[in-house]
């Protein structure tokens, strides 16, 4: 699994490309998209994703809260989770301008500590 920006190319290597973004990204036909689904339902609340603004200094807070979201969630994480099982390759897809602090590289995270968690278990 990985995790693209939705404004650079599609590719072969990305696999399903899933939008994990609650709002269509901004300029973005989705017939150019590239999109095998847009499952908005996971992203964080309006509330969560306007209190985080894509401030660092508010990322660990913003990841904590976050997995409570999912976890409070399970039945979309569990749909997600699915998916990432039925394809070989998955690409968690976002339009923040932040690459290091956005909602789809805390949602790679939490699914892949799930992951791990299930393996162990």
């Amino acid at each position: 699994m990985n995790v693209k920006g939705i404004y650079e190319p599609a590719s072969k290597k990305d696999g399903f490309r899933i939008l994990v973004d609650r709002l269509w990204p901004r300029g973005l036909k989705k017939s150019q998209a590239g999109v095998d689904l847009w499952l908005k339902e996971i992203a964080p609340s309006a509330e969560l994703r306007k209190s985080f603004n894509h401030d660092p200094g508010r990322w660990p807070e913003f990841v904590a809260d976050y997995n409570f979201q999912l976890n409070k969630n399970r039945q979309i994480a569990g749909q997600l989770i699915a998916l990432v099982k039925q394809h070989k390759k998955v690409s968690l897809l976002y339009a923040a301008q932040n690459e290091q602090f956005n909602n789809a590289i805390a949602l790679k995270g939490f699914l892949d500590k799930f992951m791990k968690q299930a393996i162990n278990e």
